[in-house]
């Protein structure tokens, strides 16, 4: 072969090698955002290309229009079985219906949480996880204003259309050991879109969106005196801040200070803050309202490990620094800013003869409005039966966070205790049995779950 074609091969495969090398970066122009002082390297660079294809798909749906008075007959009143939004008008209600079936199944429809042959039956695990899924709206708008502030979320924010949300995990398979011959991986080098294609482990989300591990993990002293930190720590770590970045479509900058990245909060972007509630959070929703769903959902519907569909920081940004850049869709929809009223749709309580059963409302150990004139009559039985005890039962619902379940019926059967000898029975007839938990009451709505039963002998 002649000088010049050895040349001429050499000069095309350093230029291939070149534009391979140069693949990774952002092809001009681009835009840079300026976060901080000039010359820290604290901006934000955005391609104008990729943002013009992500700006559609984060545009959110016209507002059906805003809610009528919530007025006449609630719908609980007129439709059986409503465990969530009863409180609303009918015609408030079907509004939300409607809505979130625009949101979440515009080509399935109503069919694909109810039978609609009877829109009743609970037979459709779709309609289960759906009651939930609105009650845990309610608390994301009415106990995580630190993340989500003013602007809320709406099932559209995660679904965008889609009966399952586009963006969602599960727990990584196990690795397979080959009969032991090689050691643990960690999860590394077998690139995932969890951590952009990186070496990285590939499930972040465990440890810190399921799981409580501490994630800032650099040490005060150096190794290995008294530093507990590791290095394998720092990949974990590192994987969940690039499906950070991924999910938000920013740069480290967005959240840090470049001078001090795992240093103190002082000198930080606000979002650092905005980010830790928001850890937070996810880790809530995904203990509190989604893993207690895992034997609702069909084998069809969870991992390769048995668990339940979860949520990420990609589940509502997908791609946008705000969800939906910040569109206010919630506000147009003020009965998913609270939770329900208290008081509403409580059964009466049940007096019989030898039985006393009363009801609370969701999160209370306080006995309101009908219910506390149920503790009146319990106390004159008793008074006309001076001989008798009672034995109080504490119950609770079958979803959420066992330990806390079976504490609020212990405090809900202390109260009703205390009432009692208050109103003078005496405490030597009074017996406390333990927390009990109701059965088939998955979606954690039915007033059922949440009474104390005193039984007179």
């Amino acid at each position: 072969m002649s000088r010049t074609s050895r040349f001429t091969r050499y000069a095309t495969a350093a230029l291939a090698g070149a534009l391979l090398l140069l693949a990774g970066c952002e092809r001009p122009p681009v835009d840079p955002v300026q976060r901080g002082y000039r010359g820290t390297g604290m901006e934000v660079v955005y391609n104008p290309r990729a943002v013009e294809l992500q700006v559609p798909l984060n545009q959110p749906p016209a507002p059906p229009g805003p809610p009528g008075p919530n007025e006449g007959p609630k719908a609980s009143q007129v439709y059986q079985n409503v465990k969530v939004l009863g409180d609303l008008s009918v015609a408030n209600f079907n509004r939300h219906m409607a809505s979130i079936t625009a949101w979440v199944s515009p080509q399935e429809g109503c069919a694909y949480c109810h039978n609609v042959q009877n829109f009743a039956d609970d037979g459709k695990y779709t309609k289960v996880v759906a009651r939930r899924m609105i009650q845990m709206t309610q608390k994301v708008n009415a106990d995580w204003k630190p993340h989500v502030a003013a602007t809320g979320v709406t099932c559209y924010t995660c679904h965008r259309g889609n009966p399952v949300p586009a963006q969602i995990w599960f727990k990584a398979e196990g690795q397979d050991k080959k009969a032991n011959f090689i050691g643990n991986l960690n999860g590394q080098n077998t690139p995932a879109r969890t951590v952009a294609m990186s070496s990285l482990p590939n499930d972040p989300f465990t440890p810190y969106l399921l799981n409580d591990l501490p994630i800032r993990v650099n040490g005060n002293t150096a190794l290995p005196t008294g530093n507990r930190s590791s290095i394998q720590q720092a990949e974990h770590t590192f994987g969940l801040m690039t499906h950070f970045s991924k999910s938000l479509g920013v740069n480290c900058t967005y959240c840090h200070n470049t001078r001090q990245i795992g240093g103190e909060w002082n000198g930080n972007p606000p979002q650092l803050v905005t980010a830790w509630h928001g850890i937070r959070m996810v880790r809530d929703i995904n203990n509190g309202y989604i893993v207690g769903l895992t034997d609702v959902f069909p084998a069809n519907r969870k991992g390769p490990t048995g668990d339940v569909a979860k949520v990420n920081c990609a589940s509502c940004h997908q791609g946008a620094y705000k969800p939906l850049y910040g569109a206010q869709m919630a506000k147009d929809f003020p009965e998913l800013l609270s939770y329900a009223k208290p008081a509403d749709g409580l059964p009466p309580p049940v007096s019989e003869a030898q039985r006393s059963v009363l009801f609370f409302n969701v999160g209370s150990a306080t006995l309101e409005g009908e219910q506390a004139k149920g503790l009146v009559q319990l106390i004159a039985t008793l008074a006309a039966q001076p001989a008798a005890k009672v034995t109080i039962s504490g119950y609770h619902s079958a979803a959420g966070d066992l330990a806390m379940n079976q504490e609020l019926a212990k405090n809900r059967a202390l109260g009703v205790r205390d009432a009692l000898v208050a109103g003078g029975v005496a405490a030597s007839r009074v017996v406390l049995d333990k927390p009990l938990q109701t059965e088939a009451n998955i979606s954690g709505e039915d007033p059922v779950a949440r009474r104390v039963e005193a039984t007179i002998k």
